[in-house]
């Protein structure tokens, strides 16, 4: 198991004179300067996280791709940090994908992995150059519609595979099996490349992604197996060289100090070395292996500075109220997620006491930390929660009418804002009063 010093390091973080630093900054001084509660991300570790998948992968099968999944945090900061590492990117809408051009991303390393597509969604990723996963086969139709209306060349078609074998650290986020929403399962897979074959398109990539979070690597092997199966069949039954064999996502990052990070090496093992062994059958092509990590990349990059505003005992439990809830970062909430929590100045501080971390906001639900034992806490003190970076602002709201907060990057000491504060009238933009309520 890692030690715990060792565990905080990996993220950033370390105590000195029994203060916490993130990022070789003070957290005290960044509070006080910056105001709570406020993302603040460390530019190094999503440089680093990326460079230790792509070098994995590169030692492995020189020609890969890694995509970042947008989803997880569609910051322009974080795209540019990343487009200068190489990255290509996952999009599920047309925000990012518009996020991604507007800092200068080349159309071509643009996967758009949506589902439930419109015709809009079409005809704005065609006018655009993107490649489309498709996620049903009668979608096809609409989408060579499209084509036709805007006059544009069929080039190349994917499809979302569902291999039917799915994980993830929680139900709602699991991507594969006949009861999920995403994806073709095995029987239509066939039918959906004949009839792109017989519509025109002469270059094909296929896509696959199980469930979001996976700590175990095992995880992904019987998919990979069922997968790659599915490839090989649709190569040998329909004459198909595959442009690109896409993995998707999922791969986790360890939120408890008690977890080991994603072992790689055996995800090597359950995914790209079996991927290897088809390609040198020479079945398939050789096609570009892709893979969509999200949350592994930028996760632990980012930590929420809040402060504590209430120290509340009542008689059964004690409370310690904050100014950041999960409109902040819902997933303690909406997944029942494990963030872990740190006080920033642990000086002098030896009595260790259970308390339940409350965010403000008018829901009993509204806790982002249950049992937590920490250092005796006061009103006024700031706390840091961990591990922010994935689904924090990307799934924050304004709930109860609570301005969104600000963003910080941090790259050698030098903080940058990456994102302005909401104010109280930012809540109001867009609306307006009809004339006739005066």
């Amino acid at each position: 198991m890692t030690e715990y010093k060792e565990w905080l390091r990996n993220k950033g973080l370390d105590y000195r004179d029994g203060v916490l630093y993130f990022a070789d900054m003070n957290t005290l001084e960044l509070a006080e300067q910056y105001g709570t509660p406020i993302y603040i991300t460390d530019e190094h570790i999503i440089r680093k996280r990326y460079r230790e998948l792509k070098n994995l992968l590169d030692t492995e099968y020189k020609n890969n791709q890694i995509h970042y999944a947008v989803k997880a945090n569609s910051n322009l900061a974080i795209l540019k940090i990343l487009k200068s590492e190489g990255s290509g990117y996952d999009c599920t809408s047309q925000g990012e994908i518009f996020a991604c051009l507007k800092v200068g991303v080349d159309p071509k390393s643009i996967l758009y992995t949506g589902n439930m597509f419109t015709n809009k969604d079409f005809e704005f990723a065609v006018n655009n150059n993107i490649i489309i996963n498709l996620d049903s086969v009668s979608q096809l139709d609409r989408l060579i519609k499209v084509h036709n209306k805007l006059g544009k060349q069929k080039n190349i078609i994917s499809f979302r595979i569902n291999p039917e074998f799915g994980a993830g650290h929680h139900a709602h986020t699991i991507t594969a099996g006949k009861e999920i929403k995403f994806g073709i399962l095995e029987d239509q897979v066939l039918d959906a490349y004949k009839l792109a074959q017989n519509a025109g398109f002469k270059k094909f990539g296929i896509h696959q992604h199980i469930g979001s979070g996976i700590i175990n690597p095992k995880d992904f092997e019987k998919a990979a197996e069922n997968y790659l199966s599915i490839v090989k069949t649709l190569a040998s039954s329909l004459d198909i060289k595959f442009e690109f064999v896409d993995f998707g996502g999922g791969l986790g990052i360890p939120y408890k100090p008690e977890e080991e990070p994603l072992d790689i090496d055996i995800y090597r093992d359950m995914v790209i070395r079996p991927f290897k062994e088809i390609v040198e059958t020479g079945v398939i092509g050789t096609p570009t292996f892709k893979i969509e990590p999200g949350r592994f990349l930028c996760a632990e990059s980012t930590i929420i500075l809040t402060q504590i505003n209430t120290i509340k005992n009542n008689g059964f439990k004690l409370f310690a109220g904050i100014d950041a809830g999960f409109n902040t970062l819902i997933r303690p909430t909406m997944y029942g997620s494990y963030h872990h929590i740190e006080l920033c100045n642990k000086q002098g501080r030896e009595d260790i006491i259970e308390y339940d971390i409350a965010g403000p906001i008018c829901e009993s639900g509204d806790i982002l930390g249950r049992k937590r034992m920490l250092p005796k806490l006061e009103e006024g003190d700031i706390l840091a929660i961990l591990d922010a970076g994935a689904y924090g602002f990307a799934m924050a709201s304004s709930y109860n009418s609570r301005p969104r907060p600000g963003e910080l990057l941090i790259n050698n000491k030098s903080v940058f804002k990456i994102r302005k504060a909401e104010t109280l009238e930012n809540l109001l933009e867009g609306q307006s009063i009809p004339k006739h309520l005066g």
